[in-house]
């Protein structure tokens, strides 16, 4: 649902990050230096000549970290809030998950460690059920072979 009330900041950020990364703004791009080094014997490859591109790739460069930082930011906390959604409406969930990006290190660590632990109880109760199934499996062939001498 599009807010048509988002700061022009918001929505000039959203609009750039868009478009840099369309094909035709790439094509743009290569257009810029190949009529860049096109002009070069047209101003015998001066110093002015090499500083216009090295500033004006620098500064595009410089604007376009903050813009796709703020794009990305806005775009990782739309995840997180949708994934908080979901882990808030599951029957059995953990809710006390619903913070973790504002934990700090160390106690991110220790959640991931009772995690790794959970995946390894996991892993081994499904080795503990298929070895059952498999001497299930083996009890089973020799009564049939059993049953099938009798007749």
């Amino acid at each position: 649902m599009p807010n048509s009330k988002n700061s022009l900041f918001t929505r000039f950020a959203k609009a750039t990050a868009h478009y840099s990364g369309k094909p035709v703004t790439f094509m743009g791009a290569v257009l810029v230096i190949i009529l860049w080094a096109v002009t070069g014997p047209i101003f015998k490859y001066s110093d002015t000549w090499q500083l216009v591109i090295n500033t004006g790739t620098t500064i595009i460069t410089f604007l376009m970290v903050f813009l796709i930082q703020n794009t990305q930011n806005r775009d990782t906390e739309a995840l997180q809030l949708k994934l908080d959604e979901i882990v808030r409406s599951l029957k059995g969930a953990r809710n006390q998950v619903l913070d973790l990006e504002d934990l700090d290190e160390k106690e991110l660590d220790d959640i991931r460690k009772e995690y790794l632990g959970l995946a390894e109880d996991a892993r081994d109760a499904k080795d503990e059920m298929e070895e059952e199934e498999k001497e299930k499996a083996k009890a089973k062939k020799p009564a049939a072979r059993r049953t099938t001498k009798k007749k």
